[in-house]
């Protein structure tokens, strides 16, 4: 099935301290819009086997359900609340893994057979640095991502978000979204392309 087209994506730009970064920008789910979020970009940048990851949230930030701040610890279920996420998977094959990165800076990491199969925790992940910077309009969260578990091939990366408002509705965020529910493991929505580095 083919996805729904993207959001629009901006040129690169420089991201302060982390050097040349890709900007893209999610787009909600059409079946589920968000009353508080207006708009959520995403800055990327891949070291190796390090990404370097800030999210930022425009709206009605005051109107969204954050999860209370807690020690950086993994955590399973994050998604259930507002949480983004991150899903990688090397080019051409099946196996993924996913991040979990909530504004409470707790996070998780799964391995992946093929699309909801062979669920497990990635050994070979861990997500590091988390900084949560709430604001009146704009939220952020940075972080970085070990995944050297991974081999050194292209990825196909797809970056999602879980905003949950305080009225009890969830909106989904994706750079693009395959026809049916909301569904972030379907690889049509791996939009994103992070080269191996070179030598590699």
């Amino acid at each position: 099935m083919s996805a729904i087209p993207t959001g629009p994506r901006p040129s690169p730009g420089k991201e302060e301290g982390v050097g040349e970064v890709d900007t893209f920008v999610l787009v909600p789910h059409p079946d589920c819009p968000s009353h508080a979020a207006r708009s959520i970009t995403v800055t990327m940048r891949r070291e190796g086997g390090m990404l370097h990851l800030v999210y930022r949230v425009a709206g009605a930030i005051g109107d969204v359900l954050w999860p209370v701040a807690a020690d950086p610890a993994f955590t399973d279920e994050l998604w259930r609340h507002s949480c983004f996420e991150v899903f990688v998977g090397n080019k051409g094959t099946l196996r993924y893994v996913e991040l979990n990165i909530a504004p409470s800076v707790q996070w998780a990491a799964y391995d992946f057979d093929d699309r909801r199969m062979g669920m497990r925790r990635a050994d070979g992940a861990a997500v590091s640095a988390v900084v949560w910077q709430p604001g009146v309009d704009v939220a952020a969260l940075r972080a970085t991502a070990d995944l050297s578990g991974l081999a050194d091939t292209d990825w196909d990366v797809g970056l999602t978000a879980i905003i949950e408002a305080k009225d009890g509705s969830k909106s989904y965020w994706a750079l693009a979204h395959a026809p049916g529910p909301p569904d972030f493991h379907n690889r049509d929505c791996f939009t994103a392309r992070l080269a191996a580095p070179s030598g590699a």
